[in-house]
């Protein structure tokens, strides 16, 4: 009797266990259901926005123009601004450059009241350029830097520019101003490793990172050549082939 009892004992506390591992069992369909369908919901969400963004490209435009004595009321307001200036840096340039009062009396205060502007320096352009965003009426919020590679992506040694020590890198100072809306936070890091190509071309990179931050809106880029040419920008610069604007 005393053997059955134990018995029965132990076939109980097996069935508990089996019905505990069931209800287990039960749980994790039931959160893993969720999961698939939250991660559903997600792409399908994902994929308007993607769709939405698409349909708010606008084809790439550009005007050929000294931008010293350009007119900026004539072409509105944007989110985002670019500028790679030809700063005068005391060195010797395949291209002209402009005076540090030229670029404190250029217009773009003007051109912007909320928004971001992204600033390509080297050299001793650094500290003339936190004297611009200062005038221009920004406050500088981040510092991109773009670490430049050959052909081999190996480290640039022997920059092509630098007094005391050959230049490996370029800084790209970012400024908000005013109250900036509908724009993404956090989704790209301040660090581009990128292959140098033309003198003052630019990582294409910078392009994706601007449009993830500030999807589908209207950007201007100063001193700009063909190639930088993009959807949703348009483009001043005094080498580009005349003017192609769509509106």
């Amino acid at each position: 009797k005393q053997w059955y009892q134990r018995r029965v004992a132990i076939t109980a506390g097996a069935i508990d266990e089996e019905d505990q591992r069931e209800h287990m069992r039960n749980q994790h369909r039931e959160a893993l259901n969720t999961r698939t369908k939250n991660s559903a919901a997600m792409l399908v969400s994902d994929s308007k926005n993607l769709s939405t963004t698409t349909a708010n490209l606008t084809p790439p435009q550009w005007i050929q123009c000294d931008i010293r004595k350009l007119d900026v009321d004539v072409i509105g307001k944007f989110t985002v601004i670019m500028a790679d200036p030809p700063w005068d840096i005391h060195m010797e340039l395949p291209y002209g450059t402009m005076t540090d009062d030229e670029m404190r009396n250029m217009g773009v205060d003007k051109v912007q009241d909320d928004g971001f502007i992204f600033l390509w320096v080297t050299g001793r352009a650094v500290e003339l350029a936190r004297q611009l965003l200062c005038i221009w009426g920004y406050d500088r919020v981040d510092d991109i830097i773009w670490v430049k590679t050959n052909q081999l992506q190996r480290l640039i040694r022997t920059g092509r520019t630098g007094h005391w020590l050959n230049h490996g890198k370029e800084h790209c100072l970012v400024g908000v101003k005013g109250n900036p809306k509908n724009f993404n936070r956090g989704l790209d890091c301040d660090l581009i490793v990128s292959e140098v190509r033309d003198t003052s071309h630019k990582p294409d990179e910078i392009y994706g990172m601007i449009e993830r931050l500030s999807p589908g809106t209207r950007k201007l880029e100063l001193f700009g050549r063909e190639h930088n040419t993009q959807n949703n920008w348009l483009t001043l610069g005094n080498q580009l082939d005349g003017v192609h604007l769509e509106w």
